[in-house]
C-alpha cells in the first residue's frame, strides 16, 4: 500500500509521523507557480514581447477612442442644451396677485 495508514503498529518513521501533524502550510510552492520567468527560446521571448507591445497598443488605442468619444459627445450635449435654451428665453415677468400690506397691520416691535 502506497497511502499513509494510522501508527497502530509501529509502521510509521518519525518522518512520516512529522509529516501528518504539520500545521502550517508552505507557500514556497505557489511563489514559483505565478512568478513570470522569461521563456529560453529566443524566437518564443520575440513572440511574447511582440504580444504584449500588441496587447498594450490596443489598450492605448481603445484607451483615446473612448476618450475622444467622450470629449465629442460632451461637446454636443453642450451645444444641444444651448441650442434648448435659446429656444425658450425664459422671460423676467412674474405673474401673480398681491395685496399690499399696510404698517398698521403689521404687529408692533418690542
Amino acid at each position: 500500500m502506497t497511502g499513509i495508514t494510522p501508527d497502530t503498529d509501529g509502521s510509521l518513521t518519525s518522518a512520516q509521523r512529522n509529516a501528518m501533524y504539520k500545521r502550517y502550510f508552505q507557500f514556497n510552492t505557489f511563489r514559483t507557480l505565478f512568478a513570470p520567468r522569461k521563456p529560453r527560446h529566443p524566437l518564443v521571448r520575440v513572440a511574447v514581447g511582440l504580444l504584449g507591445l500588441a496587447i498594450l497598443a490596443a489598450l492605448v488605442f481603445v484607451g483615446v477612442f473612448v476618450g475622444a468619444a467622450m470629449i465629442i459627445a460632451g461637446l454636443a450635449w453642450k451645444l444641444l442644451a444651448q441650442r434648448k435654451s435659446a429656444r425658450t428665453a425664459p422671460s423676467r415677468v412674474v405673474d401673480g396677485e398681491y395685496r399690499v400690506v399696510r404698517k398698521q397691520a403689521l404687529p408692533m416691535s418690542r
